[in-house]
């Protein structure tokens, strides 16, 4: 990760950080103040759209989380939600802005509806640049899942959802 400068902001996304059991103690290390910003989507869901890979531990949220409080206090976490995400992006970019103190610049206005990958982008700035929105693999269809895979899937994860709302005062209404 790249050194900030006061009054700088870095970001890195990779998802594959909450679930890594090293990267809690390596950025406690790095920095103990560090905000940290989830964002998380039905596990369900993100089984079904991970299938090819190991992706029903990757929804144990309350399993990582537990993980990541030994090392920073709920408070230094934002839970994002994924549906929200796509359902209300500027609400939740909003909850992003104020959680790390910044001004609210990013509003509903900065968004349009992508039909062909089902879900927001931002527009294109002033300036030129173009419009973002996520790369090729975003969007893609997911596989035909039988209901009673997708039911087998909501019990696995039921009692660990519990948990992971309870440890975060948040429901994210996934059962």
């Amino acid at each position: 990760m790249p050194r900030t400068r006061d009054g700088q902001i870095t970001m890195e996304k990779t998802p594959s950080y909450f679930v890594t059991r090293e990267a809690p103690h390596r950025i406690h290390a790095m920095s103990p103040d560090m905000k940290l910003i989830v964002v998380v989507r039905n596990p369900v869901t993100r089984a079904i759209s991970d299938y090819a890979q190991t992706a029903v531990r990757i929804g144990l949220y309350a399993q990582h989380l537990d993980h990541w409080l030994q090392y920073f206090p709920l408070s230094h976490f934002l839970f994002v939600s994924g549906e929200r995400l796509v359902s209300d992006p500027a609400g939740e970019v909003g909850r992003v802005q104020d959680f790390l103190g910044l001004k609210r610049v990013v509003t509903g206005k900065h968004f349009y509806f992508n039909a062909t990958k089902g879900f927001p982008c931002l527009k294109k700035a002033q300036g030129g640049s173009p419009p973002g929105c996520l790369g090729k693999s975003k969007g893609r269809p997911h596989p035909r899942v039988p209901p009673a895979v997708v039911r087998r899937l909501q019990e696995f994860y039921r009692p660990f959802n519990r948990k992971f709302y309870q440890m975060t005062g948040q429901d994210f209404g996934w059962g």
